[in-house]
Order: C-alpha cells, then sequence, then structure tokens
C-alpha cells in the first residue's frame, strides 16, 4: 500500500521529468541547464536538506563523468585517427559494395551485436560512430546522384540498427552488469542464461534494428552535429589509406581485450592470475587505452605521420564531443537525485502486492523502476531483489527466464532521466520530440519483444 510520502514523491518524479521536456521542447533550453535545474528543483521540492540535494546532484554527475566521460574521450581520439587515416571510409566501403545500400543496415546491427557482446553500450557506440557516419554519408551522397536508396533520414537508417544491436546486447546478455547482477542474486546458471540470453538477443535486434528503421527513418531526422560530421570526415586524400585488414585489426583489438575479460570472468576462479590480468586490460578504460595506442601506429605512424600529425588528429577530436559529456552528466544527475529519493523503493513497495506470474511481475517492476529513474541498474538491482525470495522458494519459476525478463523491463521506454538517452541525442544529432519516436520507442519494442520471447520459451522450459 502506498502512503501519501509515496504518491507525493511519485507526482515531484513525473513533474520533474515533465518540466525537463517543456524546458527543452518549449522554450528551447539547453539540455545542460535544463536538467541541472530539474535535479537541483526536485531534491528541494522534495524536502530534503539542502546539503543532500547538492551531494545527489554532485554524486550523479561525477559517476557519470568518471564512469561514461573517459571512455567518450579515448573513444572519440580512437574515432579520430580511425576517421582521418580514412579507416571508416574504408569499412564503409566494404559493407557498401558487398551487398548495395539496402544490405549496410543488417550488416550494421550484425557489426553492432559482435561489438556489443563485450561492450557496454556507451563504448560501443562510441567506437562506432565513425563508422555511422562514413556509411550515412554514403547514403546521403547516393541520394543526391538519384541511385537507388533506402527511404528515409541516412543517419537514422544507419544509426537505429547499429544503436538497437549494442543496447539490446547490453540489456539481456552476460557479462553485462545488469544480466550479471540479475544471475548472481536469483542463483540462476550463467551458461543457460547466456544462451537463452543470445537466442533472445537475435531476433529482437532483427525486429528493433533494420525492421524498425523501415519506419522510423521516414518519421523523424538525424543530423549530426556538424563539428563532429566534419572531424570525422576531414583527411587528406593524398594520404595513405590503410588496408582493410588492418582495419578490422585495430578495431577489433579492444573489443579482444574485453571479451578476454568477459571470458576470464565466466571461466576462472576469483584470484587467478590469470582472470585478474584480464580483468585489468579489459576493463573499457585500459583496453580502449591500449586500442588508442594501437590506433595510433596502425592509422598514424604507421602510414607516415608525424608525431605532431598524429597529435593534432586525437586533440581535434575532443571538442565535438565536451557538450555531449556536460548533458550526459547532467542526465546523470536527475537520475541520482530520483535514486537517493528512493523512488525505486517506493514503486518496489506498490509492485509487491500484486498476484501475478513472476516472470510479468519481473518485467514490471523493472519497467515501472527504469522510467522513474532513468537507470537499468537501479532497475535490475531492485527487481532482482524483489523477486530473489520468489525465485528461491518456487521451483517451477527458472531463474535464467526471470533474469532475462528483468533484463528486458530495464530497457524500457529510455527518457530525459536516462544518460543513455542524452548521448544518443547528442551524437545522432535527434531533436527532442524524434527521440521519442526513434530512441525511446526503439528501446520499448526492445523490451516488449524480449519479454514475449522469455514467455515463449517459459512455455516449453
Amino acid at each position: 500500500m502506498l502512503t501519501p510520502q509515496d504518491i507525493t514523491l511519485l507526482l515531484l518524479a513525473a513533474g520533474a521529468i515533465a518540466a525537463v521536456i517543456i524546458l527543452i521542447a518549449q522554450f528551447k533550453l539547453h539540455p545542460f541547464p535544463a536538467l541541472m535545474l530539474c535535479a537541483l528543483g526536485l531534491g528541494l521540492a522534495s524536502g530534503a536538506d539542502v546539503t543532500a540535494v547538492l551531494k545527489s546532484v554532485i554524486t550523479g554527475f561525477g559517476d557519470v563523468a568518471a564512469n561514461v566521460g573517459i571512455v567518450l574521450a579515448l573513444g572519440a581520439m580512437f574515432g579520430g585517427l580511425l576517421a582521418k587515416s580514412r579507416g571508416a571510409d574504408r569499412i564503409a566501403s566494404g559493407l557498401i559494395t558487398s551487398r548495395g545500400l539496402g544490405f549496410a543496415p543488417w550488416a550494421m546491427a550484425g557489426l553492432a551485436m559482435i561489438l556489443g557482446l563485450p561492450v557496454f553500450f556507451e563504448t560501443g557506440l562510441v567506437m562506432m560512430m565513425p563508422i555511422i557516419v562514413a556509411v550515412g554519408a554514403r547514403f546521403e551522397a547516393a541520394a543526391k546522384a538519384g541511385q537507388p536508396t533506402p527511404k528515409g533520414a541516412p543517419y537514422l537508417i544507419i544509426g537505429l540498427p547499429t544503436i538497437a544491436g549494442l543496447s539490446v546486447l547490453h540489456g539481456l546478455v552476460p557479462p553485462h552488469p545488469g544480466p550479471l547482477v540479475a544471475v548472481a542474486t536469483l542463483h540462476a546458471d550463467m551458461g543457460t542464461t547466456l544462451i537463452l540470453g543470445i537466442l533472445i538477443a537475435i531476433p529482437t535486434v532483427i525486429i528493433s534494428g533494420p525492421l524498425f528503421t523501415m519506419w522510423a527513418a521516414r518519421h523523424a531526422d538525424a543530423n549530426p552535429p556538424p563539428q563532429l560530421i566534419e572531424e570525422f570526415s576531414k583527411f587528406d586524400p593524398g594520404q595513405r589509406q590503410p588496408g582493410t585488414g588492418i582495419t578490422l585489426f585495430t578495431i577489433l583489438f579492444p573489443i579482444a581485450l574485453m571479451m578476454g575479460k568477459a571470458w576470464a570472468d565466466l571461466a576462472l576462479p576469483v584470484g587467478n592470475p590469470v582472470r585478474t590480468a584480464m580483468e585489468f586490460i579489459g576493463a573499457p578504460v585500459v583496453a580502449l587505452l591500449l586500442g588508442t595506442m594501437l590506433a595510433m601506429y596502425t592509422f598514424g605512424f604507421g602510414l607516415g605521420r608525424t608525431r605532431q600529425d598524429v597529435s593534432d588528429m586525437m586533440g581535434d577530436a575532443l571538442p565535438p564531443i565536451a557538450a555531449i559529456m556536460l548533458v550526459i552528466g547532467a542526465g546523470g544527475a536527475l537520475k541520482q537525485s530520483l535514486v537517493d529519493l528512493g523512488l525505486g523503493a517506493t514503486i518496489a513497495r506498490a509492485v509487491a502486492a500484486l498476484h501475478v506470474h513472476p516472470i510479468l511481475l519481473a518485467w514490471g517492476t523493472a519497467v515501472l523502476i527504469r522510467i522513474a529513474t532513468g537507470s537499468a541498474t537501479v532497475a535490475t538491482i531492485t527487481a532482482t531483489g524483489l523477486l530473489a525470495g520468489t525465485v528461491a522458494t518456487n521451483p517451477d519459476v527458472n531463474p535464467s527466464l526471470v533474469a532475462l525478463a528483468i533484463g528486458a523491463g530495464s530497457l524500457f521506454f529510455s527518457n530525459v532521466n536516462d544518460a543513455g538517452f542524452w548521448l544518443v541525442k547528442g551524437y545522432l544529432g535527434i531533436s527532442l520530440p524524434d527521440m521519442f519516436k526513434t530512441w525511446s520507442l526503439l528501446e520499448t519494442i526492445i523490451s516488449v519483444i524480449g519479454l514475449a520471447l522469455v514467455m515463449l520459451l517459459a512455455a516449453f522450459l
């Protein structure tokens, strides 16, 4: 039963989210001050201590800056080297010439799924962005030349299948943080969850990625920041271009390190020296740092560029992402304010009294907390804690399926309190209304299709 305090908190959370949308869409305020104002206003309106309000905002901003900011910076440098060496252009040519322009969205979704196995969503998007820009530019050029191309906004045609592949793997498949938490808390079998997660992921990516894009790209638009396109499009036509093989090797090198960490976490015991080493070099920050150092040679020195040239290529990649980093940090501040006010616990109490199937309860709980707090991780942790007792006392419930249902629910309807929302918006240059028609709807489709497939598997397992 909800208390008056719980109802007040829910109304305040809804008001804060609505205020962000109104300030940005109606009053055209930049997202950074809009998010910061609403994060502070939410805390003060709740009656929380001023010191606690400031701590929530600073902690939320700092956590996102620490976890995402370093990856963004390294990824931007890696992407700058990849783009300016024409490595991204090489990959774009390969994707298009192999099966034609119409196959490119499918190829991007498949490539994103491969990268998405060991890589966090944010890391994968940063690494894929130069290729999205390169392929999107080819689409634009082909359309202007009168060549037959899929209808719709070029950067959505390429970008949406990519983020679908990354998002599905991030939410459903171990060893990503959310699925790992669910597996550990519910005492599910890691191997079973991994296999079932991949089985669910493939059709989910197909539906939410290339198929959904056929509709979405005709009803919305995307225009990545001009400075970002310029940064990823500037290259010396007389400069040597890396070969396809070395380009793929360089791109996959940090992925392989992160994949090695994932393997070690699953196959080796805690304390094993190989696992300890892989946990260090396979961490996204370290793997991307090592990948960037490799790219300095394969996309720079190895092609005859000077040390100053390579330094300039890396330095020029940072200014275009500065605004993106600030906005996603502010999104983290709003998210943390919601979390620290206890919104997750409020929703958990509201659904605890419901008598529904454990899989539906798991998904629904994760959905509500995801919408309210914007955090997939908070949704996963809270929902697994709520369902742990039910799963432990009910032998007919498959823990792996409950874990996957929670993962699917944690992706539902990304909105303005989600830092990932602002990362996608900033990189692809999508307006706020179109973000709800594309990214938010895409995440919802992933969540619903994921639930449907989990329920289908539950009928047979």
